[in-house]
């Protein structure tokens, strides 16, 4: 766990370890949630397709999946 500090104009360095876990250099957009008493800093997606590609994958089994596109025909 890295400690960052804020500074008289309300700004604060992201500490390494946690841009390059997020893999960001100077420049790049970040999205910062507020949920409650927390803040969540993501990586801002270049592609949103991109970024949620795979989500659900092995949600459901593939027999459920194989299902589902026979009742199609």
């Amino acid at each position: 766990m890295a400690e960052a500090t804020l500074s008289a104009k309300n700004q604060i360095v992201i500490p390494r370890e946690a841009r390059d876990a997020l893999r960001v250099k100077p420049g790049d957009k970040l999205l910062v949630l507020v949920r409650g008493d927390r803040v969540i800093i993501l990586q801002n997606p270049k592609s949103p397709h991109a970024a949620i590609r795979g989500i659900a994958r092995g949600v459901y089994p593939t027999s459920h999946l194989k299902k589902e596109r026979q009742s199609w025909d």
